[in-house]
Order: structure tokens, then sequence, then C-alpha cells
């Protein structure tokens, strides 16, 4: 970065201290990841400097030649990885691309159906403090409270009273497999669209390690970062000619300008590792370090929403520790694992001071850590969650040892990218 530090000495430091905090802690943040060396290039290249409103063959402005088959190849990768028809790549992150969703199927004021946020939903799916759920009336489904999962019946009960247009399935603190098919066949009762969202799983999905929803869903929704370790971008897929055309029209020119080609690059060059056998065992080792990681919290004596989990999550409550999320995860990031505190299925605390925290094992994985790994850092947070339910002098001697050895466990395991 010597131009960045000749230009911008501050920054420079700054992004040099962000890279030796993002190798010395153990990221188990669900939404996070480490990219390749070969997709942070892409992200740092001139293609930042061109603009590119329209499609392929059908931009506003002239010298696309180059554009044009950066951007052909991404959707072709993605076409060829998830197995559709039809995929747009030009949405700049999660949440505009749900709102695309909106904006090609439904008018202000339609009835969209999707998981409550404090279940395990997303804001875009119709909650009150999104624009989702101002523009459109919303109706939710929930968990069970006995299980943590959710009751397909209570759906479909929901679904034939409310008549909602739209139905989202996924979310963004579901540690369990999402039924595809049993959600597509409410939607057709209903008679509304259905869309998958699959930003949390989309690299699980492409390695083989959840269910698709190609097939059972109308569109899909997916970020480019989390499990499928591309850039912070998204992406919209479809299999019909209809729904390809309405998001198209949607993504440009209903919500977007020019896309960001250098995120367009590193999301074809993420496709491309994707499809690889060694991402396919990524793919795998990341469910059975979760589920290893939740039997060692579960064997300690956490409570698990849902019991445990079938994909790269972990959320837990902490109620029967004594200690609220927000303290908690605080506490783990001053020893060096890096966690979420997370509102929990009927959670009787307020959200910016919930019960519960939510962990992933994307990021560990990448890393090459194995089952092995995830015992200890099960043992380090019950060792860190124990000592500050005990006081903060307790705690900060803990907290002291536990990242010590935490540093210790990071030098063996280099972060990709860095």
């Amino acid at each position: 970065m010597s131009s960045l530090s000749s230009v911008d000495p501050q920054i420079a430091e700054l992004v040099k201290a962000e890279e030796r905090r993002q190798a010395d802690t153990v990221k188990l943040i669900a939404s996070e990841n480490y990219v390749s060396k070969a997709v942070l290039e892409a992200t740092g290249t001139v293609l930042t400097n061109k603009y590119s409103e329209g499609y392929a063959g059908k931009r506003y402005y002239e010298g696309q030649q180059v554009i044009d088959q950066i951007e052909t190849l991404a959707i072709d990768r993605a076409k060829s990885l998830f197995g559709v028809n039809h995929a747009n790549v030009q949405p700049y992150s999660g949440s505009p691309a749900n709102l695309a969703v909106y904006m090609a199927f439904l008018n202000p004021g339609d009835t969209v159906m999707g998981m409550g946020l404090p279940f395990g939903g997303h804001l875009t799916h119709g909650w009150s403090v999104s624009a989702t759920g101002k523009w459109f009336n919303p109706v939710r489904y929930g968990v069970r409270k006995d299980t943590g999962r959710v009751d397909m019946d209570e759906v479909r009960e929901i679904a034939l009273r409310e008549r909602p247009k739209l139905i989202f399935c996924g979310g963004t603190a579901i540690p369990r497999t999402i039924d595809f098919p049993a959600f597509a066949e409410i939607a057709r009762e209903v008679g509304a669209v259905l869309a998958a969202d699959i930003a949390h799983i989309a690299g699980l999905v492409a390695g083989g390690a959840h269910p698709s929803p190609v097939g059972h869903a109308d569109v899909i929704s997916t970020t480019t970062h989390k499990t499928l370790r591309g850039p912070r971008g998204a992406m919209l897929m479809a299999t019909s000619d209809e729904h390809a055309t309405a998001l198209n029209k949607a993504v440009f020119p209903g919500l977007q300008g020019g896309p960001h080609n250098h995120t367009t690059a590193a999301i074809a060059v993420a496709l491309k590792e994707a499809s690889t056998d060694e991402f396919k065992a990524y793919a795998r080792q990341v469910v059975l370090n979760a589920q290893a990681l939740a039997e060692e919290l579960k064997g300690r004596g956490f409570d698990l929403v849902s019991g445990g989990t079938d994909n790269h999550l972990i959320l837990f409550d902490l109620t029967p520790k004594g200690i609220g999320g927000k303290p908690a995860a605080q506490a783990l990031d001053r020893a060096g694992l890096e966690t979420n505190y997370n509102t929990v299925p009927f959670d009787t605390r307020k959200p910016f001071d919930p019960s519960g925290i939510r962990i992933g094992t994307a990021g560990v994985t990448s890393r090459g850590m194995g089952v092995a790994e995830m015992r200890q850092i099960g043992a380090w947070i019950d060792q860190v969650v124990t000592a500050l339910a005990k006081g903060e002098d307790e705690a900060e001697h803990v907290i002291g040892r536990v990242h010590a050895e935490v540093l210790e466990l990071t030098s063996q395991f280099p972060a990709p990218g860095l």
C-alpha cells in the first residue's frame, strides 16, 4: 500500500490495524468470512473507474467491450453453479436485492409474508422499521416455543388467512435446514411468489451441504459474501423468463444506476472458486465444525435455540447463565473471540440488549480450523461467560488468559487473503 501510505498515512495505518485485528481474532460472526487473495485483488482494480448503466449489450455508456465480458462471465458462472436459467449480479448488496423483489412483484400496500425479525428473519422481509414494513402490509410467522423450529402448519394457516402476494423463506439467524418444498407448496396454494433468501447459506447450497431452493422458489436472493466467500455484493436468480425480466427491470432502472464493476469481477472470481472440489470440502467442513461447536457448547450447559444446528450458524440464549448477550459479546471480543449479540425467539429483553449470541463457523473454517479447534473455542466461550457471570474482576483475568491462547491459535492458521 505504498501509494495509500504516501497520500493518506492515517487511513493506511487504520487499514493495517484492521488487517492485524482480523489475523489475530477468531472470527465467529455468522455473516462474515475471509475472501481469497484473488477476490481481494479483483475488488481493487481499475474496473471501479467504469460506469455501466444497463445490461450486457444494452448499455447507456460506450466503452463496455470489457465490462460486458466480465458481467456475462459472472452471470454464466452463477447459472452453472446454482443450476438456474437466469441470474442478475448487479445488486449492490442483500437489502437492495430484496427491495428489487418487492418492486418486481408487488405494489405499495400489498401483503408480504416473512419470518419475524425476533425469530430469525431479516429486516427486509417486512419488519416494521424497514421500508418493506412501512410500504407494504407485512404478516409474519415465527418458530415454535418448544422446538425453536418453524411450524409449517402455522405458516400455511397464516398464508391461507392473509393471502400474501409474496412469501419470503430464509433469514438471518436460522440454525436449521429450510424446508423449501413445504414453502413452495404453500405459496402455490395461495398464489404467492416464493422468494428464498439464501444469503447466509449460499455457499453451503453451492457446495452441496444444504438443500437447494432451485425448483421450489420462484426467486432466489443472496448476498455474495458470508458462506459464499465473495465480495460485499448480491445476486438475484430465477428459473422462468417472466420472473427474470421483472427482476432485471426492478434492479435497473427501478432501483439502481450503474453496477459496481469491480465487485462484479470479484463475484465472478468467487463463483469460479465455489465450483471447485476444494470449496465443496470447505462447505461440508463448515457444517461439521458448527455441529461440533454446538455440541461442545450444549455439553457445557448452553441453551441452544432449536437444540443445535444443521448449517453454519448457532444461536444461544444466555438467560440460564445469568448474563445478557451484549456484555457477553463484548467480553468475548476482548478475549479475541468475535461474535454478535442477538435476540432469541420470545426474547424478554430489548433488541439492543438482548439475551442471545449468534455465532458461525464459515470464517474459522476458511482458516483451516477443524473439529478439535471448535472444541477449544467452545471451551473458551464457556470460560469467559462463566467468569463474567461471577463479576468483572474474575472476568478480566480469564479474558487476558484466553486472549493469549487465542493469539497462539490464530498464529497457526493464517487467514486467507491477509
